[in-house]
């Protein structure tokens, strides 16, 4: 039977300067998921590569292939990653997408990232029925989750995390200049809040003016070309970087240059980009603070603590989740098995049927119908009790054991209204337990 892997690491395992160095890029990530699909008897795969993780998540023909899964990740992931197995892989499945394995226990915005991961996943033709099911039941355990505990409240992103450290650091914002490095989603979310809290004088740079344009214009700042970085940083008390940038654009050069000019008037740099866009090295210079996502961790453990017992009744939904997708799966499992069963045993009696009526010579038309009727009727009699017990049982070791039994393990997967009415006897020729055995006595003479 198909297993559900999970190969990775995150946050929880390896600091920053290993995960900058396993991160997938957008434009990356098709050729990674046709790699992770073409290793042998790996059937589906979904990669979500985020700041804060790298995972693999993959419906496969045996345990072993989790192995081909984290050599394809590298020495480096192999080194630190973790491998999960069947329901602790779908439990994490689960609570990723649930935010409650996040940095920041609550954030909305893995949620978009699963969703992406597994959009490109199906365009890249990786994705299939199996992973889409267990995607679309962790999403809906993790909208529950978010309308019906207060997880939410509270810092609920990298971004107000950061915003709580510019605080912490600065005290009152008014009268500070902050400079926005890129004006994607973490710098959109940022700049709401710091136009909030009071921020005096907001520089939004980015490599496209008009998107700098548009944020600038909805948080009261002002747009700045990305080519004036040596002048803004001379300008702003804090930075917060969130590019898409390969290589650091903040160098330890550039900030040396500008602390002089400040005349070491202490400067901030928050970092929220992975890979890293502000050079580590910048943090040795006097009065320079630098402070990247896993510096971020402490302010996010003190919001986890005070919304323990929120977590707590969202870790209680994702089981109960768990409990119903893994029941829904059972009987669909229960399902498949009966309708190819029945599909087996109909192939087997309509075959003997036609070899029958070769044999026995010209026959009426009633005549040959009351001989596939009878066969029919059989077939039903014969599988009623199993039928019966199968969805009584809804799946499970029942339902594992027939299709061992039987050898329907590798059969394609049937769902939907077509396969439960396959499997149901009841949908057969109700008079094929009456009437065919007059028919055939007759075609031997005897009454």
């Amino acid at each position: 039977m198909p297993v559900l892997l999970c190969v990775g690491l995150s946050h929880k395992q390896v600091p920053i300067a290993v995960r900058e160095q396993l991160a997938v890029s957008a434009e990356d990530l098709p050729g990674r998921l046709a790699r992770l699909r073409g290793l042998a008897g790996v059937r589906e795969a979904m990669l979500l590569s985020t700041c804060n993780r790298l995972e693999v998540f993959a419906v496969a023909d045996a345990r072993t292939c989790a192995d081909d899964l984290l050599r394809d990740l590298g020495p480096l992931a192999a080194e630190h990653a973790l491998t999960r197995y069947e329901d602790e892989a779908l439990l994490h499945l689960f609570r990723v997408t649930a935010s409650l394995d996040s940095m920041v226990v609550g954030e909305a915005q893995i949620q978009g990232q699963v969703k992406e991961a597994h959009a490109r996943a199906l365009a890249a033709g990786a994705c299939g029925a199996a992973l889409s099911r267990a995607l679309a039941a962790a999403l809906s355990a993790a909208k529950r989750v978010r309308t019906e505990t207060g997880i939410a409240r509270g810092a609920v992103s990298i971004s107000s995390v950061a915003v709580q450290m510019a605080h912490k650091v600065l005290g009152d914002l008014s009268g500070r200049a902050v400079l926005l490095i890129g004006a994607g989603e973490m710098a959109q979310l940022a700049a709401r809040e710091l136009h909030a809290g009071g921020a005096s004088e907001l520089l939004v740079a980015n490599r496209s003016a008009a998107v700098a344009e548009a944020l600038a214009q909805e948080v009261g700042g002002i747009a700045v070309g990305i080519a004036e970085l040596p002048a803004l940083l001379e300008r702003a008390d804090v930075v917060l970087c969130s590019t898409a940038a390969h290589q650091p654009i903040v160098t330890r050069e550039l900030v040396g240059r500008a602390i002089k000019a400040r005349r070491y008037r202490a400067l901030f740099l928050i970092d929220l980009a992975l890979p890293r866009n502000v050079e580590p090295a910048a943090n040795q210079l006097e009065n320079v603070y630098v402070y990247d996502l896993d510096d971020l961790e402490g302010v996010a453990a003190q919001n986890r603590e005070l919304r323990q017992q929120e977590v707590q009744r969202a870790e209680a939904i994702v089981l109960e989740e768990i409990t119903a997708y893994a029941r829904a799966k059972q009987e669909r499992a229960a399902v498949r098995v009966l309708a190819h069963l029945r599909a087996q045993a109909q192939a087997l009696a309509d075959a003997e049927v036609e070899r029958t009526l070769s044999l026995l010579g010209p026959l009426s038309e009633r005549q040959q119908n009351s001989v596939r009727s009878m066969a029919t009727a059989i077939v039903n009699k014969l599988l009623h009790g199993p039928t019966a017990r199968l969805r009584g049982e809804q799946g499970g070791p029942l339902s594992d054991a027939a299709a061992e039994l039987f050898g329907l393990q590798d059969a394609p997967d049937v769902s939907g209204d077509d396969a439960e009415r396959r499997s149901s006897p009841e949908e057969q020729p109700q008079d094929a337990s009456r009437k065919p055995q007059a028919d055939v006595l007759s075609l031997t003479g005897r009454k």
